[in-house]
This record gives structure tokens, C-alpha cells and sequence, in this order.
């Protein structure tokens, strides 16, 4: 359902502010698609989305509402490496005061404890998930099925050669089904920790699985005006790409 579709313009219930990491770096298989997918859906539940960009040496911005990052190659983390742990403490708070964030493979890997290469170089992560990665000679790639008891059957791809392992701290976003997730070895894909959500899903992630873009915009909306009203999303598309994604062949 669109504005247009009820008569007109609706008056906006709020603005939520959703800030987008490295982008000039960390955008790799689509994952800028997720901020798209949550500007499109914040508008369609009838808030107004303003959609911001943090890159290396950019001030940060205040009253961020969500955050929304994603993958890079590991010249991607090593240009951010520096600039990431200036914004360690801010970001360290944002998590801890319940803000979403969605972090997708290079950045969910540096929000970890570090990332150590294959080449046995360490890059440190600033510790919001109590995670650590591990370069391999192993590439885990193809098409991936999660399931998950809060989102439902998430689904997305995969491409890394970094092995994610969880400590206790974290919970896993779900089992793999059909792909390998974190590592070969325990079938764990993604990590949850309060409000944000870890993944290793490409794809665009968001625009395939609506349930967890509007659990980032619920929790936005709740943390910073208390309540949530919803709207109406138009979902015709996001069923048929379900449908075609799910019988792909891993």
C-alpha cells in the first residue's frame, strides 16, 4: 500500500535516522540494498526515514536511530580498521543501549574481537559481539537457508573465507539448513546480541526477509518514541523472490 494508493500523503509518525557504515568501503554483493530496503519500509509503515553515510574521517553523526553495515574484502577492513576503533566507544554504547544495527560478514566479523588473516595478520575488532574470525583457505559459498525462531526461514548467500566462531556472549541468528553459515564445522549462521543482528547473508539480505528489516525498524521506533504503529508494506514482491530463492540449488 502506497500514499498514493490512500488518497494522498500521510502525516508522518516520526523520523528515524539510519546510518549506513563505510559504504565507500564496506559494499560489496548488494549489501547497500539493505538501506534502501529500510528507507523504503520506514516509509511505507509511515515514518520518515532519513538515510545517512559514515565514512573513513567523517564526523559521526548524533542521534542516530539504526545501523546498517556491510561486507568488504579484507583490503575493505584494513582501510577501515583504523577509523573503526576511533568509533569503538560510541558504537559500544549504541549497541549496549539497545539501538539496531545489522552487520553483514567483513563489518559483523570487525565487530568481533579480531579478524586474524590467513596470513596470520591480526586486525582487531572492537568487541560489541563476542565473536573471532579466522581467515581459511576454505571459500564457503552458494545459497543459504536459516532457520531461525524469531525471523522465521531466512535466506540470503553466502561467499567468505574468514570462519566465524561464537563465544558465549552471543547467541546464533539461526541453523543453516542448506549452506555452511558462520564455519564448516557447527552449523551455526549469524550472531544476535540485545538489538543487533550479525550475518554472513548477502543478497541483498533485507529485501528477502522483511521480518528482520521491520524488527530493526520496530525496535528504532520503540526505543526512541516508545510505541510502534505499523503500516501497510507492499510484500507482492518480497513473496515471489522468497519463493524463487528458496528453490535455488545451493
Amino acid at each position: 500500500m502506497t500514499a498514493e494508493s490512500t488518497g494522498g500523503p500521510q502525516e508522518s509518525k516520526g523520523t528515524i535516522r539510519v546510518l549506513q557504515l563505510y559504504p565507500r568501503d564496506m559494499n560489496i554483493y548488494g549489501d547497500w540494498g539493505n538501506a534502501l530496503v529500510l528507507k523504503q519500509r520506514i516509509s511505507w509503515h509511515g515514518y520518515t526515514p532519513e538515510l545517512l553515510e559514515y565514512n573513513v574521517g567523517d564526523g559521526f553523526p548524533v542521534d542516530v536511530d539504526l545501523i546498517v553495515g556491510g561486507g568488504g574484502q579484507d583490503s575493505g577492513q584494513l582501510v577501515i580498521q583504523d577509523d573503526l576503533q576511533l568509533r569503538a566507544g560510541v558504537l559500544t554504547e549504541l549497541a549496549e543501549d539497545g539501538a539496531p544495527m545489522l552487520v553483514i560478514c567483513g563489518l559483523y566479523q570487525l565487530f568481533g574481537r579480531f579478524f586474524k588473516t590467513r596470513s596470520g595478520s591480526v586486525i582487531p575488532g572492537i568487541g560489541v559481539l563476542d565473536v573471532e574470525t579466522h581467515g581459511t583457505d576454505e571459500r564457503l559459498i552458494g545459497n543459504v537457508k536459516v532457520a531461525t525462531s524469531e525471523f522465521g526461514e531466512v535466506l540470503g548467500y553466502e561467499n567468505h573465507s574468514g570462519q566465524t566462531t561464537l563465544g558465549p556472549g552471543v547467541r546464533p541468528l539461526g541453523t543453516a539448513a542448506k549452506g555452511t553459515g558462520n564455519n564448516s564445522s557447527d552449523g551455526h549462521e549469524g550472531a544476535r546480541y540485545r538489538n543487533v543482528v550479525a550475518s554472513y547473508l548477502h543478497g541483498s539480505l533485507l529485501p528477502k526477509n522483511p521480518a528482520i528489516a521491520d524488527f530493526l525498524i520496530r525496535t528504532a521506533v520503540e526505543r526512541k518514541y516508545g510505541t510502534f504503529v505499523p503500516g501497510a508494506p507492499d510484500d507482492r514482491y518480497v513473496v515471489l523472490a522468497r519463493e524463487h530463492a528458496a528453490r535455488r540449488p545451493r
